[in-house]
């Protein structure tokens, strides 16, 4: 038999010793890389949307005149705002439905040959606005369609559009922020799924800007829209969430 020489024990002792270190970094590799896995999260996009009609309905107008003395202009403005009362009512409004402003009055100046003004008073304008809020959205759209009543009546009134708000706003957002949640929930699990993960505790969440469009809209805004000018409107909202992965 051959006899192993010094040098050889030598090498065949780095030998094992390299082994034995190669497959202590393999093993502790797999640890960390096990341990990485366990502690990683995944951040995704949940999203809500529901159909709304709006319950309260808001219109503005204001109407003015014109007259050479302020004491015919107000008589003037005050036959119109009871015009403008009796309207309203008879058209389904309720007094604490309807608001008026106190009247507006400036002079007008007769103009000189340069186009400028004078200092000589030519008459007075007068104004006053009117506000209507109700539940009765459909009776409130129906006036702002009939004011043509009121122009019959010698009334010079201009007409804003309805805006369409909704009362229990408040309400609808924490709902949809925690539909959203839920959908963010679901499409993390069915993306950790197929890599055979399951989802753990939620970290955060995040809440985007609320879009309240129009019923068909698909307008989106980074700082978020409210429609006034629809009736029928959509919420949509949008939550960011992260997960652990277990």
């Amino acid at each position: 038999m051959k006899e192993i020489k010094d040098y050889q024990i030598i090498l065949l002792g780095i030998v094992i010793a390299l082994g034995a270190m190669i497959s202590t970094f393999i093993l502790s590799h797999a640890v960390v890389s096990y341990q990485k896995l366990q502690n990683q999260t995944i951040t995704v996009t949940g999203s809500a949307s529901q159909e709304i009609s709006s319950d309260l309905a808001v219109w503005k107008a204001y109407y003015e005149t014109r007259s050479k003395d302020l004491k015919s202009g107000y008589a003037k403005i005050n036959a119109d705002k009871n015009n403008v009362k009796e309207f309203l009512i008879s058209s389904g409004m309720k007094e604490e439905d309807i608001k008026f402003t106190p009247v507006s009055s400036y002079p007008v100046y007769k103009k000189l040959a340069n186009g400028y003004d004078s200092n000589e008073i030519d008459g007075y304008r007068l104004s006053q606005n009117v506000e209507v809020s109700s539940n009765n959205v459909d009776a409130v759209t129906k006036i702002s369609q009939d004011v043509v009543k009121l122009v019959d009546k010698n009334v010079e009134l201009t007409s804003n559009m309805v805006e369409y708000y909704v009362s229990n706003l408040n309400e609808l957002k924490i709902k949809m922020l925690a539909e959203a949640t839920k959908d963010a929930k679901q499409r993390a699990q069915s993306m950790v799924k197929s890599t055979g993960g399951h989802i753990g505790v939620m970290n955060s969440a995040k809440m985007g800007v609320f879009q309240i469009v129009a019923k068909d809209s698909t307008d989106v805004s980074d700082y978020g829209i409210y429609n006034t000018n629809a009736k029928d409107k959509k919420i949509n909202a949008v939550v960011n969430a992260s997960f652990t992965i277990k």
